[in-house]
């Protein structure tokens, strides 16, 4: 909104300095400062109103250390996380941009279901929650409107050059003049175009087509893109969601992780959205993308400020209202940035922490079947309750997930010179 309004104002009165208001530094800078400032001065209305309510975890024992104490500590504070987002995003973005628009859907369509989630649990007194056939039915429906936005809609584009766009076959929606970096002075013709790639390490020029995975098609392989492309992205979403809604399980855990891996989406973004170091780097440039950084600059205010009162020994629980939104939210930004192929290392707690949990179920259910007595892998399940089991404080576990957290995100950014 003040994007569009300053737009409006420098234009009609020529006022100075808008090239520094307007710039993406500029307003990513005042989008961490503002998510920051709302976390803290609206979070303690908040945990107030929460605990006015009674709204407060109900705890089940289960042996681990400190378990306990925590009943009553008031939950659904995700809404903290998702006021510290929004509200900077729609004052500092602008709001015609796809991608920005697809990002606040993600964030408002994922915050209602896990609010709903919550709600069930906490006024209804049915600890199981929203259904877990609702849950994925809400989470499929945005996958699939994510896929199709980013197959159909024209903003949604790459900058190829001519040859390999018609080497292709891709879809040329703009054909544009750029400045050649290695001949200062020189310009060379550049092409904005549909296509089916994405960015991945250790492959051919680091790129991969999802029409490879539809060879047998031939010459149709690009009508029957879909096929392949809906069902990764719901996976991609679905997965990445529940596996930050499984690791929200000690205080600062997944708003720690989640804070570590919105950096790094930032960083991308900011590379994708940069036609100078996307071109060095060998990545796709990907034009309006620049606005993400806002985005991103935003998410990760909100979740260094909703640190301040989660972090041990915490004042209040995301709940799913924040912590489905939290995994929503990088799946989608992967994905667009095209590094939804990177998210198996860059979300790797998020990972591990849902394999534990099939794992665990699996082994259990197969010992079970051969022995007639179930198995363990794991002391427990999710992997952050085994080391509980095994003794570990919960705050050293916090800390040394969140440094494996910081590693996977800056081999993630390595990667982006790997060839």
């Amino acid at each position: 909104m003040f994007y569009h309004l300053f737009e409006y104002l420098y234009r009609k009165f020529d006022l100075p300095g808008e090239a520094m208001v307007m710039s993406i530094s500029f307003r990513a800078g005042v989008a961490i400062m503002l998510s920051l400032v709302i976390s803290l001065l609206v979070g303690n209305r908040i945990i107030r109103s929460l605990k006015r309510l009674q709204i407060g975890e109900t705890v089940r024992d289960l042996g681990l250390e400190g378990q306990l104490q925590k009943a009553g500590t008031p939950t659904m504070g995700g809404l903290i996380i998702l006021l510290a987002i929004l509200v900077p995003c729609l004052l500092l973005a602008k709001l015609d941009n796809v991608y920005i628009i697809m990002m606040l859907l993600t964030t408002v369509w994922m915050g209602v279901i896990g609010f709903i989630d919550d709600y069930i649990k906490i006024f209804r007194k049915n600890k199981q929650g929203l259904k877990a056939k609702f849950k994925l039915f809400g989470q499929i429906v945005l996958g699939l409107i994510i896929a199709l936005v980013m197959l159909i809609h024209r903003d949604v584009v790459i900058r190829l050059t001519p040859e390999a766009a018609a080497v292709g076959g891709y879809e040329v929606m703009n054909h544009v003049k750029v400045t050649d970096e290695r001949k200062p002075g020189q310009q060379i013709d550049m092409v904005y175009c549909k296509s089916s790639l994405t960015n991945v390490p250790f492959l051919r020029g680091n790129q991969f087509d999802y029409r490879d995975l539809l060879t047998f098609f031939g010459m149709n392989a690009k009508k029957w893109l879909w096929i392949v492309f809906i069902p990764i992205t719901i996976i991609i979403i679905t997965a990445v969601s529940n596996g930050s809604n499984l690791t929200d399980g000690l205080d600062g855990l997944a708003t720690g992780v989640s804070g570590i891996i919105a950096l790094a989406l930032t960083i991308l973004a900011y590379i994708s959205g940069n036609t100078i170091i996307a071109n060095y780097l060998n990545v796709f440039y990907i034009p309006n993308t620049g606005e993400l950084v806002i985005f991103s600059s935003c998410f990760l205010g909100a979740c260094i400020g909703f640190l301040w009162y989660n972090s041990y020994p915490a004042k209040v629980f995301m709940g799913d209202t924040g912590s489905l939104a939290l995994g929503a939210i990088i799946a989608v930004m992967a994905i667009i940035l095209r590094k939804e192929l990177l998210i198996p290392l860059l979300c790797g707690v998020f990972l591990v922490e849902i394999l534990s949990v099939m794992i665990q179920v699996y082994y259990f259910k197969y010992t079970k079947r051969k022995y007639g007595e179930g198995r363990r892998i794991f002391r427990m399940s999710p992997l952050h309750h085994h080391f509980q089991k095994l003794g570990m404080h919960e705050a050293k576990i916090v800390t040394r997930f969140w440094i494996v957290g910081v590693m996977l995100a800056v081999i993630t950014l390595i990667t982006l010179k790997v060839r």
